[in-house]
């Protein structure tokens, strides 16, 4: 849980340095400007206080890892919400109110994160899981969404190492192996989720998992 907020609250320091031009710019998010991904954050951080707050008796039926629902196909665009997401940040057309919104709400997942009991049972997306497994699986989101706001803006700061390595762990549980070792954390994470293609000598070394790539987590 301290990594969540460790990881939350860069990604939150990163987005507040950003220049108001900097959210024209494209995201590592497929067809997602810097401003379309920063208004998913803020959809992000209530989803995580609504799940916070709604709490069940019911058995666990996901954990950390097995949270995410994985296919192979990236996102086209055509989802509902992805596009409600675009037209949303449009209409925020000042950048420092999306910025002023995002750390709003985001200071308040993060106070409620901090809050929370590991040990509490919550419900989301129809299934069961502890508060700590909850905000474990999402130090993978904040962190590959970092990687996305970074991806075309270079004087940003990239999210912390630790949580591009407990990422990486994930990435690789879900994936049921591991990635080559000469792969850094932010290799691993951006060629095993379909975010930039692996190289010639990537997929060499990648051998038969390369053909089980992407993972698309959802």
């Amino acid at each position: 849980m301290d990594l969540f907020s460790h990881s939350w609250a860069a990604l939150r320091g990163a987005v507040a340095e950003l220049a108001d031009e900097d959210f024209a710019q494209p995201s590592g998010c497929a067809g997602w400007l810097v401003r379309d991904l920063v208004c998913h954050l803020v959809i992000d951080a209530q989803d995580v206080l609504i799940t916070l707050v709604t709490p069940t008796t019911r058995e666990p039926t996901r954990d950390a890892v097995t949270y995410w629902e994985v296919t192979r196909t990236p996102p086209s665009g055509a989802d509902p919400l992805d596009a409600l997401t675009v037209r949303l940040a449009a209409a925020y057309q000042d950048p420092g109110l999306l910025t002023f919104h995002l750390d709003d709400v985001g200071s308040a997942a993060g106070r409620a994160a901090e809050l929370a009991d590991p040990a509490l049972r919550v419900e989301t997306r129809g299934q069961a899981l502890t508060a700590g497994d909850y905000l474990g699986a999402y130090v993978l989101e904040w962190t590959l969404h970092h990687l996305d706001l970074t991806a075309h803006l270079p004087h940003v700061a990239g999210p912390p190492a630790e949580g591009l390595a407990r990422s990486r762990e994930m990435l690789e549980r879900i994936a049921g192996t591991g990635f080559p070792a000469a792969f850094s954390d932010t290799t691993a994470l951006l060629v095993g989720t379909g975010r930039r293609a692996a190289t010639e000598t990537e997929r060499a070394e990648l051998g038969e998992t390369a053909g089980r790539l992407p993972l698309v987590l959802g």
